[in-house]
């Protein structure tokens, strides 16, 4: 079994109601979806752990602070977000890093927003 199978088979399977319509929706559902989801765990982590780094300041915020600090830090803590990207794009299969290659700067702002996304929604694992 080659590496670009394996990668695709520790993946979760996600269903969604409306099909992608673009190659970019495609490769935000088929690939950046089931990645952060495989990366859950490690992603609220490193965050975590980011912000423990940082005095703490996040755990003492409003859930309305957190949610901005989460999306400001992650945004614009450029060392912090490549760092990030670099947890899924570790990911990628080959064809899908080309495919990434292709269309790195829209895809990495689906990325990041997705990522956001999914640390904003777990606000309550992150303040544990």
């Amino acid at each position: 079994m080659n590496r670009d199978t394996q990668l695709q088979n520790l993946r979760p399977i996600l269903i969604f109601e409306k099909q992608a319509e673009t190659t970019l929706e495609k490769f935000q559902n088929d690939t950046l979806r089931p990645i952060l989801k495989l990366q859950n765990d490690l992603l609220i982590q490193v965050f975590t752990k980011y912000c423990q780094q940082r005095k703490g300041l996040f755990f003492k915020l409003s859930d309305k602070d957190k949610l901005i600090y989460i999306d400001q830090n992650i945004r614009k803590d450029m060392k912090f977000k490549h760092y990030l990207e670099g947890i899924i794009t570790g990911h990628f299969t080959l064809d899908e890093y080309q495919l990434f290659l292709n269309h790195e700067e829209e895809l990495t702002k689906r990325m990041i927003h997705l990522l956001i996304q999914r640390l904003q929604s777990q606000l309550l694992l992150l303040t544990m």
